[in-house]
C-alpha cells in the first residue's frame, strides 16, 4: 500500500471510528489533509466548531492565520499536511483527556507521520509539543528544533494563541520565518546521506585489499 493509499485508509477509518467517546458528539471527523509527499507537517490540538462542521482542519478564524504564517515561510496550505493530535471535536472545545490522545494518535496521526515522513514535522500548541517533548513549556522552547526519532521537530505556539493574546503574535511569525531555514537544513542533510562515497583510487583499493598470510615453507 503507497501513501495516498495509506492516508485515505486512515481518512475513511476515522469518518466511522468508535475508539472513544468523542465519536457521538461530532458532525465529522477531521483526519487532515495535504499532500502526499509533504515535506513540513503541521499538528494542532483538535478541531474546532468550524472544522467538525466542514471536516477539515483550521478554517476558522486560526486557520486564516495559519495561513498568512505559511506565506511568511514562502508556503501556501497545500504545500505542506495539516493534521491534529485527536480527530473528532471535544465538547465545548474541552481540553482533549489523555484515553482519547493515546487512542487517537496511536492509530491515526503516527500512522501518517509514518507513512508521509516529512523532513519537518511543526507542532502547534503544547498538546501536539507533548507528544514529542513532554514535560517542557511551549513558551521556553518555542521555535527550538529538536531530533526527535530522526525527524525535526519545531515547536511553535498554536496561531490561537497569538489571536486571544497578541503580544504572542510577533513570536509565532518570528518562528515561521524560520521554517525555510530547518527545511532547507534537513534537505541538505538527507541529500548527503543519499550521495554514494567517491570510488577509491587505485593505490587505496591495493591498501585496502584484505592482508594474506605468507606461505614462508
Amino acid at each position: 500500500m503507497n501513501t495516498v493509499e495509506t492516508l485515505r485508509l486512515i481518512a475513511e477509518t476515522t469518518q466511522t471510528c468508535r475508539l472513544c467517546g468523542l465519536h457521538s458528539g461530532r458532525t465529522h471527523a477531521v483526519p487532515g489533509e495535504g499532500p502526499a509527499e509533504a515535506k513540513v507537517m503541521l499538528i494542532g490540538e483538535g478541531p474546532g466548531f468550524h472544522e467538525d462542521r466542514q471536516g477539515r482542519p483550521f478554517v476558522g478564524a486560526s486557520g486564516q492565520f495559519l495561513d498568512q504564517l505559511l506565506a511568511m515561510a514562502g508556503l501556501q496550505r497545500g504545500d505542506v499536511f495539516i493534521g491534529n493530535v485527536i480527530k473528532c471535536r471535544p465538547p465545548k472545545n474541552r481540553d482533549p483527556q489523555p484515553d482519547e490522545i493515546k487512542l487517537c494518535t496511536e492509530h491515526y496521526l503516527f500512522r501518517q507521520i509514518e507513512a508521509i515522513n516529512p523532513a519537518v514535522i511543526v507542532t502547534l500548541g503544547r498538546f501536539s509539543m507533548n507528544l514529542f517533548m513532554p514535560g517542557e513549556r511551549i513558551m521556553r522552547i518555542h521555535g527550538q528544533p529538536r531530533r526527535i526519532n530522526g525527524r525535526l521537530v519545531v515547536p511553535m505556539l498554536h496561531p490561537a494563541a497569538a489571536l486571544h493574546q497578541p503580544q504572542n503574535r510577533p513570536l509565532l511569525e518570528a518562528d515561521f520565518r524560520r521554517l525555510p531555514e530547518f527545511l532547507a537544513q534537513v534537505e541538505a542533510e538527507r541529500a548527503a546521506a543519499a550521495t554514494p562515497a567517491p570510488p577509491a583510487s587505485q593505490s587505496e583499493a591495493k591498501d585496502e585489499q584484505p592482508l594474506q598470510q605468507l606461505n614462508l615453507f
